[in-house]
């Protein structure tokens, strides 16, 4: 059988890990195929050798039956092979197009011809039913929109392969129903896909083959209707996983946090936070659920002091903390999950060690008059990562060359051993696979069966559903209903989401 991509027994290794161990992928022409793994397996590394960004130390790579050596990805343009990265590679201040054509540039003596560059941006938008506008600037459009760009730049280019990494890490549900319409279309246009993921509903609903990786040795290819996701899940962990996460019923006593009245302006100074109320309770999880930019960010950065907020008050234990620094709303009793793992939760560039310690290197035993311990940082560090499981060569490796996962349960890990009384977690699963992610919402369950206060902020309504004991609808800013999950349906939030369905959130007893 003849297959347009094979990566045979690829080998790859970085200091002190081996990446890709004699791993083999095969994928047919015209087909979905998907590749499978925790965080850390070795799936985006995988894909960056086929893309030219890396040289395996051992293996053959072929192309539609020929060997070929791709150095770099301009080899990976001319032989069909296009990537859309997890992390967008555009520049914000230029347009659709001149993103889009980057490198690419259509010029006529010297002279780019943008009139023409935006025609052939928009002939492909049509072709593919991307409905991008090829003059919007990319600071200006949604991060779902964006993803079209990066798709529309490997197309520019003639790519007959594409490859998508964790393509729905970002997206909103209805962002990932339009994206699976488009791999489909692709599909149909005699394009072959390969999607590096770990979302076990969307490989079963748009894949036909699935690879899987585990700890960078590959682990076997199967046909996606001959398996299910409990096969998969065991498979990629190496162990049973619980999808459904066990828990008791809450006891909620106290409240930790209330919020009355609140109100709090976007970047543009709109007011993304409308007279908004909202009780959290030691012993129990809210949830918010919502539809991304109802307000969600503006609400988070208010309570941890990132944002101003414009009137109303934010008690912790009965304490206003509203518009204090937030050194001193973490030292009230705060513990924060952000949402930006890279931009607010970590510094890339830090050994791992040094970012466990980011709420707390200036008290002791960690500092003593300014001086840093850094035997006594490096000591808790070690504890920190073996308790969360956190999987690192060792403390000293700099944060950035962790897997999102391992990132993730480094800041799970500093913001529980504060013992805070509030922990925020905002998206804590986003870009996670099913073992990170029920390692972390038993962590959440944890700190509520502590007597803590947990305030849930996610866009996955399985994860909203599953986790919360209350869940609270956010609307335009607002708060439009609070609901006990055990009584409601994903339709009925869903409805409530989108503003289609209005309930009074006084209705509900504990605001």
């Amino acid at each position: 059988m003849e297959y347009v991509i094979e990566m045979l027994n690829i080998r790859k290794e970085f200091p002190g890990i081996v990446a890709n161990d004699q791993v083999t992928l095969q994928v047919k022409k015209g087909e979905i195929h998907a590749l499978l793994g925790e965080n850390g397996a070795g799936k985006s590394t995988l894909m960056n050798v086929l893309f030219g960004l890396y040289q395996p130390e051992e293996g053959e790579i072929k192309v539609k039956g020929k060997t070929v050596k791709i150095t770099n990805p301009n080899v990976a343009n001319d032989l069909g092979i296009g990537m859309v990265h997890q992390h967008f590679m555009l520049v914000d201040t230029f347009t659709v197009t001149e993103n889009i054509i980057l490198g690419k540039e259509p010029s006529k003596a010297g002279k780019i011809n943008l009139k023409e560059a935006s025609k052939e941006v928009r002939k492909l938008s049509e072709q593919y039913g991307l409905s991008v506008d090829p003059e919007a600037k990319i600071s200006d459009i949604s991060v779902g929109m964006q993803q079209r760009v990066e798709i529309l730049k490997t197309l520019y280019r003639g790519a007959e392969i594409l490859i998508f990494d964790e393509p729905t890490a970002v997206l909103t549900p209805q962002e990932i129903k339009e994206l699976i319409g488009i791999m489909k279309k692709l599909i149909q246009e005699g394009k072959s896909i390969i999607l590096i993921t770990h979302k076990l509903k969307e490989i079963m609903e748009v894949c036909d083959r699935v690879t899987v990786i585990r700890k960078g040795k590959g682990i076997g290819t199967l046909n996606v209707k001959d398996t299910n996701p409990t096969e998969l899940a065991s498979l990629m962990v190496g162990r049973d996983v619980v999808f459904k996460t066990e828990k008791k019923d809450a006891a909620p006593k106290h409240p930790v946090l209330e919020i009355t009245g609140l109100t709090v302006k976007d970047n543009r100074g709109v007011e993304a936070v409308r007279n908004l109320h909202l009780t959290v309770k030691a012993g129990e999880i809210v949830g918010i659920a919502g539809v991304d930019g109802n307000g969600q960010s503006e609400l988070i950065e208010a309570i941890t002091g990132l944002r101003k907020s414009e009137s109303g008050k934010i008690l912790l234990n009965a304490k206003e903390i509203q518009n204090l620094p937030p050194r001193k709303i973490t030292e009230a009793g705060v513990g924060h999950i952000p949402q930006d793992r890279h931009k607010h939760g970590l510094v890339l560039d830090f050994p791992i060690g040094e970012n466990m310690v980011l709420q707390t290197y200036y008290k002791k035993p960690y500092s003593n008059r300014g001086v840093i311990n850094f035997t006594k940082v490096y000591e808790k560090a070690k504890s920190l990562i073996e308790e969360f499981d956190v999987r690192t060569p060792s403390v000293y490796t700099p944060a950035r060359a962790l897997s999102g996962g391992n990132q993730q349960k480094a800041i799970i890990g500093r913001e529980v051993d504060r013992d805070p009384d509030l922990l925020i977690a905002a998206q804590p699963t986003r870009g996670l696979d099913v073992g990170a992610i029920e390692f972390i919402h038993k962590r959440l369950i944890e700190q509520r069966d502590h007597g803590k206060a947990v305030l849930l902020i996610s866009f996955e309504l399985d994860e909203i559903m599953n986790v919360s004991d209350r869940i609270a609808v956010i609307y335009e800013g607002q708060i439009v209903a609070v609901l006990n999950p055990k009584e409601t349906t994903e339709q009925e939030l869903g409805l409530l989401m989108a503003g289609s369905k209005k309930m009074e959130a006084r209705e509900s007893a504990d605001v």
